[in-house]
């Protein structure tokens, strides 16, 4: 299955403006979405930059990967959230 994985830049400025640490990679594959700190894979990839034709979350730039991953840190978009509103 192809896994997309790209850098949510709107959490890494809120890292930055908040002293946070919050998790930054999104990888996406099927309908699921998951969000870590760290991915590994050891296989074929391509890096795409399409200005043009984004992903449906705004991405300009990306990586797509068939290889199995191995995700540190995993979570859902919906734990980042509740994190957001515990340091609020």
């Amino acid at each position: 299955m192809k896994k997309i994985i790209h850098i949510n830049r709107n959490i890494i400025q809120y890292n930055t403006k908040h002293n946070t640490n919050f998790p930054v990679v999104r990888i996406q594959y099927g309908k699921d979405i998951v969000y870590c700190k760290s991915v590994k894979w050891d296989g074929p990839s391509e890096m795409i930059y399409d200005p043009e034709n984004p992903l449906k979350c705004g991405a300009k730039l990306w990586i797509e990967t068939e290889s199995e991953l191995e995700i540190t840190g995993e979570c859902s978009y919906d734990d980042v959230q509740k994190m957001k509103e515990k340091i609020r």
